[in-house]
């Protein structure tokens, strides 16, 4: 149980990892083409091609869920609700708290919410995807705390 609980420790802080990595490199790289319209809002649907790589963490987070079911990966449901877990903090805090895709959440009084919403904006600041900054979600610049 002890291996299971450190497992999704683990894998909820290795995606902290895998999103900074997949936006700076993935996002802001090839595939630029699905992340550019949450940087541009050229659109008046709710949805956008941005919404996709939800969908391709969902699959992996699944496909976890079905090894351990499968007994072919008896920690694969650690790593799958690590992986899903992450996924909801990183819906609740990007597309809820930060964007306001949801009208939740609205007053951040915690230093580490504004915090959160400086890096953001900053990243936002960036219209293309060249020299963009703070691709991370939960860890960021300790400059952002002190304004």
């Amino acid at each position: 149980m002890w291996l299971h609980i450190l497992v999704f420790l683990l894998t909820f802080c290795l995606m902290e990892f895998m999103a900074w990595f997949s936006h700076k490199y993935i996002m802001h790289g090839f595939l630029w083409c699905l992340h550019e319209d949450h940087h541009r809002k050229n659109h008046d649907s709710w949805f956008e091609h941005n919404d996709a790589f939800f969908v391709f963490y969902a699959i992996i987070s699944i496909t976890f869920f079905l090894l351990w079911k499968f007994d072919i990966l008896s920690i694969g449901l650690a790593i799958g609700i690590g992986i899903f877990v992450y996924g909801l903090t990183y819906f609740m805090v990007h597309d809820i708290f930060i964007h306001q895709r949801f009208k939740l959440f609205r007053n951040a009084n915690s230093r580490y919410a504004k915090a959160v919403r400086r890096a953001h904006k900053m990243h936002h600041k960036h219209m293309g995807k060249e020299d963009g900054e703070c691709f991370g979600m939960l860890l960021f610049p300790r400059k952002y705390f002190k304004q």
